[in-house]
């Protein structure tokens, strides 16, 4: 069974964190639609939607990827670099714990979930304003007993590594080249976005779709062209909080809930 972990948008999401972009005025309500018509194409994508529990307080808290990393043995609970954000994490963990044994990041690490791509066993981590080196250290000692790699990447111009490149395949990333080098992911296929949509690099991978904004068109053309099944929807007001398409979802392979 495929979960997707979602929270519901805040009625305090214009107070959001924002690091690389302007704040703009941001339409909650449609905000809120927007994120129910993506769950509604998760679950038409073979997805169990499960919402963690609403956190109105919380302005960011529909960006449940930044809360934790899901593995195929062991869900990590972060520490999300933006203080702010600490207590989202419990919510998250709640729904989690029915899943998967949980291990912990301890201070002073920080790490946000939007920071680390997974490729096979390798687990790629983005040094950034959020994730420090201590975040990066921790979670290769805590994975270590699972044979994961955690290998660092420098990048820039963005919020997350996630915002720079995400997987399209077992094979192929979709990249930003202005914000990160392909050089750190070997003789992986890289490619590029349209330079005109910078922001166009974060792609959901689910199943043999991709979920992909809507306010990418050049990117989304990229992307057919190439072979791929793409699946459009409208999150121009989440991308307005600095969100995209991996953000608002936790998506793994469950085969039932744990009872311990």
């Amino acid at each position: 069974m495929l979960i997707a972990v979602t929270r519901p948008v805040s009625p305090t999401l214009a107070d959001c964190e924002l690091t690389h972009l302007a704040r703009l005025p941001i339409d909650v309500e449609r905000a809120a639609t927007q994120h129910a018509a993506y769950e509604r194409l998760l679950g038409s994508l073979g997805a169990t939607v499960v919402r963690a529990a609403a956190a109105p307080e919380l302005p960011d808290a529909m960006f449940v990827e930044d809360a934790a990393l899901v593995l195929d043995e062991v869900a990590v609970l972060t520490r999300p670099g933006a203080r702010s954000r600490l207590a989202e994490v419990p919510g998250v963990a709640a729904v989690l714990s029915r899943y998967r044994p949980i291990v912990t990041l301890l201070p002073p690490a920080t790490l946000d979930g939007g920071d680390v791509l997974r490729l096979g066993r390798t687990l790629y981590v983005g040094r950034s304003g959020r994730s420090n080196a201590e975040g990066v250290e921790q979670l290769g000692r805590l994975l270590a007993p699972f044979d994961y790699e955690v290998v660092p990447l420098a990048f820039e111009g963005c919020l997350h590594l996630k915002s720079a490149v995400t997987a399209l395949s077992d094979d192929v990333l979709l990249l930003n080249p202005a914000w990160l080098s392909s050089a750190g992911f070997g003789s992986r296929d890289c490619l590029p976005i349209d330079p005109r949509e910078p922001h166009a690099a974060n792609a959901l991978r689910l199943a043999d779709t991709l979920v992909f904004p809507t306010h990418h068109p050049r990117t989304h053309e990229l992307l057919v062209q190439r072979g791929f099944r793409v699946a459009a929807v409208d999150c121009s007001e989440l991308a307005k909080a600095e969100g995209a398409v991996t953000c608002c979802s936790l998506i793994f392979e469950a085969a039932g809930e744990r009872n311990d």
